[in-house]
């Protein structure tokens, strides 16, 4: 299997791990296997009558719900398999290769993510769903996505062939759209794991406010204390509004940025069409991830377009990663 076949497969793999997580948190079965790696002490869901009750016995506190506890060991089986594919991947860059695109530190620092992935999971666990390690854990999901999706565009050798003069301003764009994104993707989070994603039932208004209460310092309290059993938040409304209503604000925020870096691109479009398929790729993701949160909140948060949301946020994070890859790696022209 080539280098690029194997970081494609691994990135396909983290799409449906991102996926997956996001289905697990939503449905409520983040404490689905309340201990960890196993589920109840064993390495896949208990089953047998025997060994269903012996479970209840040792954690009372969380009987045995098996369509949960296979949500998560699902999740945590894909992840498991991801590890192994990037492992795979750090070792592979031990062989020899003529290939002057071959990437050397990258992998080694996915494998060295993915392990600290392993250890947030396993905290996600152990300290009861707390928002910070689980908005955590689902970060270095999308970092290790993102890095996948560089290391992808290296090893293909994209955009070699782009040859142009950059329009001032282009490269600053595209790294500040990426930030700004990086810190959407935050709140996002934060709001998910807050239990805050229907704070706001109505839309575009938030409790029929067009600014609504706020309580700022509480809603991002990012250590609330050991001990405490996160699960369905612990927040008040208006907390939980405020965190509602900051993701809304980013998502204006980010929209704009977006568009103004498509406008860039177009123009830039005049010298090479190429990059003017990429402004309408990112025009197209940026529509897709707005329409996906709207529904969200207009149809009550639906399980499948929470997770759609989640799955949009990775491509269009992916988006923004090819597109600070072509305007770095094009040559200018002179």
């Amino acid at each position: 299997m080539t280098r690029f076949r194997l970081n494609l497969i691994t990135i396909c793999l983290a799409f449906v791990v991102i996926t997956l997580g996001a289905f697990v948190r939503l449905s409520d079965a983040g404490l689905g296997c309340p201990d960890w790696p196993g589920c109840y002490g064993h390495l896949d869901v208990p089953t047998a009558e025997a060994d269903v009750a012996a479970a209840n016995e040792r954690f009372s506190h969380r009987p045995v719900e098996a369509p949960k506890a296979w949500k998560e060991m699902i999740h945590r089986y894909a992840a498991g398999t991801l590890g192994l594919l990037i492992l795979a991947m750090a070792l592979l860059t031990l062989k020899r290769s003529s290939s002057a695109h071959q990437q050397k530190a990258l992998p080694w620092v996915l494998l060295v993510l993915v392990i600290f992935q392993a250890l947030l999971g396993m905290w996600t666990v152990t300290l009861l769903l707390k928002p910070l390690i689980v908005t955590a854990h689902l970060l270095g999901g999308m970092a290790t996505f993102a890095l996948l999706g560089w290391c992808l565009f290296r090893e293909g050798a994209l955009f070699e062939g782009y040859r142009t003069a950059m329009r001032r301003g282009l490269r600053i764009t595209a790294g500040t759209a990426l930030a700004l994104l990086v810190g959407q993707i935050f709140l996002g989070a934060w709001t998910s794991t807050n239990y805050a994603a229907m704070a706001c039932p109505d839309f575009p208004t938030c409790q029929t406010y067009w600014w609504p209460p706020t309580d700022w310092s509480t809603a991002f309290t990012l250590w609330h204390g050991l001990g405490i059993n996160y699960e369905y938040g612990i927040l008040d409304s208006v907390p939980r509004a405020t965190i509602h209503w900051a993701h809304r604000l980013g998502a204006v925020a980010i929209t704009i940025a977006m568009l103004g870096l498509a406008a860039l691109l177009w123009r830039q479009g005049r010298a090479d069409h190429r990059w003017r398929g990429m402004a309408l790729t990112l025009i197209a993701a940026v529509v897709l991830q707005v329409s996906i949160g709207v529904s969200v909140v207009v149809f009550h948060l639906p399980l499948p377009v929470a997770v759609a949301h989640n799955g949009g946020a990775a491509l269009l994070l992916l988006t923004l990663m090819a597109i600070n890859h072509a305007v770095w790696k094009a040559r200018d022209h002179v």
